[in-house]
């Protein structure tokens, strides 16, 4: 092919290719600022400030809220029963005495590994003793405003294991400053227990192997201490957990909280003359004081910076609100 022959394809080819669209470059986003600001704020900006170690490579927050579907965000009835009969410590045992009417009588408990109730009958309670089919009925106030309750059917019965008598003592001494007579205590067996949220509400079924099977929570010694303080000395940091949090279509007058778990915590939400129930997660399960404080700490945080407008809304709130009254 001749000089002048490869210049002019040359020619041609670069014409050609100044008419053919440029390619498209794709655009990364940068950073995004509120983002970086979130780790750049420094924690006393928020009232509710507990001192956590720093983390070497910090991660944007991830979504406190996650669907039902991806986990659990409540504990089951069985744990929520094993809870509130390792917190009680007086029940109502009731039973049919002989002449077939229905009685019952305030007892003091504690309860073993398993949850089975033990009780302390004196001389004057021994028509008890053979009474057979029981019900054996617990509830727990919390923060005064919602009292769940338990109600154990099954039988009175005297244990001879000696090993589970010792044990009971101990932590009846423990419980109540007080040594008890081994030969005074019985234990309910479980055949299924009627779980109920509070007073006016209907209850759920739990069966024994639910119950016995299930742990109470972890938080359990140290909720009341918990929430008692946050209503008291940060309830501005719980209105704005509420606010941020929980979707709510109408005017919010005050809110309370009623308790704290290991899985997150339930509050009482005021508007007007009702009274609205609902639910928050954590953002992961806590197991220990330190962790549920470390996890209102930085889900107050964060509600803050969202308050303020340092950074944008990026999870769903919670929408499940249950009217009490």
């Amino acid at each position: 092919m001749s000089s002048a022959t490869m210049l002019s394809t040359s020619l041609s080819l670069s014409a050609a290719a100044s008419r053919l669209p440029l390619p498209t470059i794709p655009k990364f986003p940068l950073p995004n600022s509120a983002t970086i600001s979130s780790f750049s704020l420094h924690l006393t900006r928020c009232s509710l400030c507990i001192a956590t170690e720093p983390s070497p490579s910090p991660s944007p927050s991830p979504s406190p809220l996650k669907e039902d579907q991806e986990r659990h965000v409540k504990p089951s009835l069985a744990e929520v029963s094993r809870t509130i009969m390792e917190l009680a410590s007086v029940g109502t045992l009731s039973t049919t005495v002989d002449d077939g009417w229905p009685l019952g009588i305030g007892a003091r408990f504690v309860v073993d590994a398993q949850g089975l109730p033990a009780l302390c009958l004196n001389d004057s309670e021994r028509f008890f003793q053979a009474c057979g089919k029981s019900s054996f009925h617990v509830g727990f106030e919390q923060s005064g405003l919602r009292t769940p309750q338990c109600t154990i059917l099954g039988s009175l019965n005297k244990t001879e294991d000696e090993s589970l008598l010792k044990r009971l003592c101990t932590k009846w001494e423990r419980k109540f400053g007080e040594e008890v007579d081994k030969d005074f205590l019985y234990v309910i067996s479980v055949e299924r227990v009627l779980q109920v949220e509070n007073f006016n509400e209907g209850g759920l079924w739990v069966n024994s192997l639910e119950y016995i099977n299930a742990e109470p929570d972890p938080l359990r010694n140290f909720a009341a201490k918990i929430v008692n303080e946050m209503n008291s000395v940060h309830s501005e940091e719980v209105r704005r957990l509420c606010n941020i949090y929980v979707d709510t279509e109408f005017q919010v007058r005050d809110t309370k909280m009623i308790w704290v778990d290991r899985l997150g915590f339930d509050l009482y939400v005021y508007s007007g003359d009702s009274v609205f129930a609902v639910r928050i997660p954590f953002p992961s399960e806590v197991t220990d004081e330190k962790g549920v404080k470390s996890s209102f700490n930085s889900m107050s945080h964060l509600a803050w910076e969202i308050e303020k407008n340092y950074i944008a809304l990026d999870f769903e709130k919670v929408k499940t609100l249950k009217k009490i009254r």
